[in-house]
């Protein structure tokens, strides 16, 4: 009896692994939390009760996710980053500039995934098969790597859509609307940016193709002509 090839699984089930492999909801929604605290502190008691809900709803989105087995790196850095933007606002005196680490951080982001691309270790790929264990052998099959350059594309545009809602929000200090832009863009954007970019993937690679966990094996040379 064989096995149905990767390709031919439910398009629902291989979704959700690839939005498991790239930290699914909840990851998303947990950046959000500290920011729609900040935007409820900072309507209610100003700059400084912003900020104190928002090192508040950090504190307690770390605590959760330590109690639910997340690494205590990840948790930390994601405490920074509150702690980070908190200050920056503090400093400079404007609420909006909370948001300035985000914005900094899709412009970085967006950097990153492009030239990734470029250079033919797409940080889908790299992602994905770092968790699957697979190291850098996605990069010897060529369709593989193909796709994952396509695919990677969807979440650049994913940083540069979020930039170009952000950044006049930001220059106009609109904070409130800054924060229903980040939760907006952000586990919407990424369930989309899943879905499509797995499409891109599906598409791009050959019938009878194994699929993301079992990489097809080939020649240098045809990997390099791999793009």
């Amino acid at each position: 009896m064989t096995s149905t090839p990767e390709r031919e699984r439910p398009t629902r089930e291989r979704s959700e692994s690839l939005a498991e492999l790239l930290g699914g909801r909840r990851g998303a929604w947990d950046a959000t939390l500290p920011a729609v605290a900040f935007a409820v502190g900072w309507l209610a008691a100003g700059l400084w009760g912003g900020v104190a809900a928002a090192v508040l709803a950090g504190a307690a989105v770390a605590g959760w996710r330590l109690r639910r087995g997340d690494r205590p790196r990840s948790v930390l850095i994601g405490l920074l980053a509150v702690c980070v933007a908190a200050l920056i606002a503090l400093r400079t005196g404007r609420a909006g500039d909370f948001f300035l680490v985000q914005l900094l951080s899709n412009a970085a982001s967006a950097l990153a995934w492009m030239v990734s691309i470029v250079v033919r270790w797409p940080l889908l790929g790299v992602v994905v098969g770092t968790v699957l264990g697979q190291r850098g052998r996605w990069r010897r099959d060529p369709a593989l790597l193909r796709a994952y350059g396509r695919g990677s594309w969807v979440w650049v545009a994913t940083y540069l859509l979020r930039l170009v809602v952000f950044v006049p929000l930001w220059l106009g200090g609109q904070v409130v609307a800054l924060v229903v832009a980040r939760v907006a863009l952000t586990w919407p954007l990424v369930a989309a940016a899943l879905a499509v970019s797995w499409l891109v993937i599906r598409r791009s690679l050959p019938a009878g193709h194994p699929g993301l966990r079992h990489p097809s094996p080939a020649s240098d040379a045809d990997g390099g002509r791999a793009n």
